[in-house]
């Protein structure tokens, strides 16, 4: 019976673990708008430095220093994702233009 039991505990657990994530992402504003996404991540940044320095200070061990990053990964991603989408939207014309060339290719070596 017990052997049986593990598998469902486990995955309720799993499925709990990620329904409470997914409140707690809807419930911040994660998965609203830009705005509510920019008001959170403030948030975030004013909270988690004095929560680090309380589980330091509580562990008593030292992490090391945040490192500068020369670029800004968030206009990374966001160039990244520009280019993805950018890509995307062109690509049925591109297919297009690609099936007109290889057809007239065709055509020429028939002749």
């Amino acid at each position: 019976m017990a052997a049986k039991l593990l598998p469902v505990l486990k995955l309720a657990t799993k499925v709990t673990i990620a329904g409470g994530v997914l409140y707690v992402t809807y419930d911040s504003g994660l998965l609203g708008g830009s705005e509510q996404g920019s008001e959170v991540l403030g948030k975030a940044k004013a909270a988690i430095p004095p929560a680090v320095d309380e589980w330091v200070k509580y562990f008593g061990f030292e992490l090391p220093a945040v490192p500068k990053m020369g670029f800004s990964p968030v206009e990374a991603w966001n160039s990244g994702v520009q280019s993805s989408i950018s890509a995307l939207s062109s690509g049925p014309t591109a297919l297009g233009g690609y099936t007109n060339q290889g057809l007239q290719y065709l055509k020429d070596l028939t002749k």
